[in-house]
């Protein structure tokens, strides 16, 4: 029991020193949002001398918020839609389909999630298909980057779905789309709160993709506006901080409401494969 317990205390340390290493910046960014910009400049986790409730709307009228807001919105809801379909329907058919190709197509998925971007080659193709610096671009970029993970998490689920499901819908003389979309999809719905989420949370909070492929400041999203606190508000660094906390702010909301659902999926996920 005292080999248990002081291992236990020892694990509990260890966390909560991890912990710090999140924690403590994050403060500094919260804190550093509320300051003016001599305090903020200081990188430390005092409190305000007094608290700037201005700064956000400085950051809003001065960052063009509202624009990014809703280009960020436009991308994360079209790479989400965009993954969920594609990636569930090629889950379910190198699940089901047991062949040297599809066996291949598994594995260079597998591939994308460990093999880097390459920004030359992939600029040099949207340059091809004429999509440099559009929306449509940006979002076929970032929606491959997150299939890979939502094809090797949903292809693990759909193996313990019984076949005899689609047996019968077959024979009922349902078409393979039906099929999918009738009984096989709505039997994803645990795993597919922790793909949405977390497909949401990567398309958000990407920062390359929009920076390498949009040629126009009107088309950043909002992690990319914190470029406009950088030259002339070089030094106010309560206005950068205000900056990223307006940008985290969303997903953080949607990753607290959905939390339950994405850890009952996580568990869900982990049980069937």
């Amino acid at each position: 029991m005292k080999k248990k317990t002081g291992g236990s205390i020892l694990l509990t340390l260890v966390a909560l020193a991890s912990s710090l290493v999140i924690i403590c910046p994050l403060l500094i960014v919260i804190l550093g949002s509320f300051k003016d910009a001599p305090e903020a400049q200081a990188f430390n986790l005092a409190l305000p001398s007094s608290w700037h409730f201005e700064n956000f709307s400085v950051v809003i009228d001065k960052g063009n918020m509202g624009q990014a807001f809703l280009n960020s919105m436009i991308i994360t809801l079209a790479v989400t839609a965009f993954v969920v379909v594609a990636g569930s329907l090629n889950a379910f058919v190198v699940s089901r389909k047991k062949c040297r190709f599809t066996s291949f197509v598994y594995y260079l998925f597998l591939l994308g999630m460990i093999a880097p971007i390459q920004i030359v080659t992939t600029y040099g193709l949207l340059q091809m298909l004429n999509l440099t610096g559009t929306f449509i671009g940006v979002i076929l970029v970032e929606a491959a980057l997150q299939m890979p993970w939502t094809i090797f998490t949903l292809s693990g689920f759909i193996k313990n779905v019984p076949r005899e499901l689609d047996e019968a819908a077959f024979i009922d003389g349902a078409s393979p789309l039906r099929m999918f979309f009738s009984i096989i999809f709505p039997l994803l719905k645990p795993i597919m709160a922790t793909v949405v989420v977390t497909t949401a949370m990567g398309a958000w909070n990407e920062f390359m993709v929009p920076l390498y492929f949009f040629n126009s400041a009107s088309k950043w999203t909002m992690p990319l506006t914190v470029y406009n606190f950088f030259g002339q508000y070089s030094s106010n660094w309560n206005y950068v901080f205000a900056d990223l906390v307006l940008t985290a702010l969303p997903i953080t909301i949607l990753y607290l409401l959905c939390q339950k659902y994405v850890v009952a999926g996580a568990t869900a996920g982990a049980v069937k494969g």
